[in-house]
């Protein structure tokens, strides 16, 4: 099955403080996809190992933030390729836990070098020298009139002279099929629907930028969908909140476990989830969302 890698998170000040519990298109999905697995990540906080293909993603996706901070025409691949040591470097000060991904005796310098093939595979995409985005890893965060908060990151905002925006989106691994697209989907829809309701302004486009296959996927959502969009968030949150009462947060077996690095722990494969530690408290003086549960 063709999957796409998911950048993991880089640790920012501004992500150390408690916040008000969110959604944002990962854990989403992950409740869609099993319940357990989103109390595991989103509740628990289970340490997970990234992968290398994750990691890679990563740097990828910090080597073409630092390219657009760059003067236009400083903006070629030879600079982007420049880029790549440094940015690992970078991340790996910041990390140093991820040494850990690679085996005794390998090499990360081979390992970083096959992240020079998607950096050409954007470039075969686009022209940066011709872009001024408006946003570059952008956080976008805001409430729905139900009260859900959405939260997550943007690879890129475009916004033309004319006023009209585009969400850009990197896509590390190949493009996918059936389950793959449909998660793209969603996380591209979470994004124009962030927008829309912090701008007003309904994304002109939707891109999704395959950088291994060299492909790239347009989408132009409408007022109407992002609506009912809308309405699924809703329910997907109303649903956590009830499972978040009780810690009741079933498995759902299907071929995606084959990817999960908490089977030991899942009940479909003879393990035991650890006790629930219960809801994340809210700031003081802040309501709790499972005040509005029921």
């Amino acid at each position: 099955m063709a999957t796409d890698t998911e950048p993991i998170p880089v640790p920012a000040a501004d992500r150390t403080t408690r916040r008000r519990p969110a959604l944002s298109p990962s854990r989403a999905g992950d409740f869609k996809q099993c319940p357990l697995l989103y109390r595991f990540r989103a509740v628990d906080r289970l340490p997970e190992t990234p992968t290398k293909a994750q990691v890679r993603g990563t740097v990828v996706h910090a080597v073409l933030e630092r390219l657009y901070g760059l003067p236009a025409a400083e903006r070629v691949p030879d600079t982007a390729h420049g880029l790549l040591e440094p940015t690992w470097a970078a991340l790996l000060a910041g990390e140093p836990g991820l040494a850990a991904i690679f085996e005794e005796g390998e090499d990360p310098a081979d390992w970083l070098a096959t992240a020079n093939g998607l950096i050409d595979g954007y470039f075969a995409l686009e022209d940066p020298r011709r872009l001024e985005p408006d946003a570059c890893e952008l956080l976008v965060e805001t409430e729905l009139p139900s009260g859900v908060l959405l939260r997550g990151y943007i690879d890129r905002l475009d916004v033309a002279p004319t006023g009209e925006i585009r969400v850009v989106d990197y896509k590390t691994g190949t493009a996918p099929r059936e389950i793959g697209e449909a998660k793209a989907l969603f996380q591209m829809k979470f994004y124009a629907l962030a927008i829309w309701r912090l701008r007003g302004e309904v994304p002109r486009q939707l891109r999704l930028m395959y950088l291994s296959d060299r492909q790239s996927l347009a989408y132009t959502p409408d007022e109407a969908e992002l609506a009912r969009f809308e309405r699924t968030l809703d329910a997907i949150w109303a649903a956590i909140l009830r499972a978040g009462k009780t810690g009741d947060f079933r498995p759902n077996k299907s071929k995606l476990c084959g990817w999960c690095s908490h089977q030991a722990r899942c009940p479909e494969f003879g393990g035991t989830p650890p006790p629930y530690p219960g809801w994340p408290e809210p700031d003081p003086g802040e309501e709790s969302p499972l005040d509005r549960a029921d």
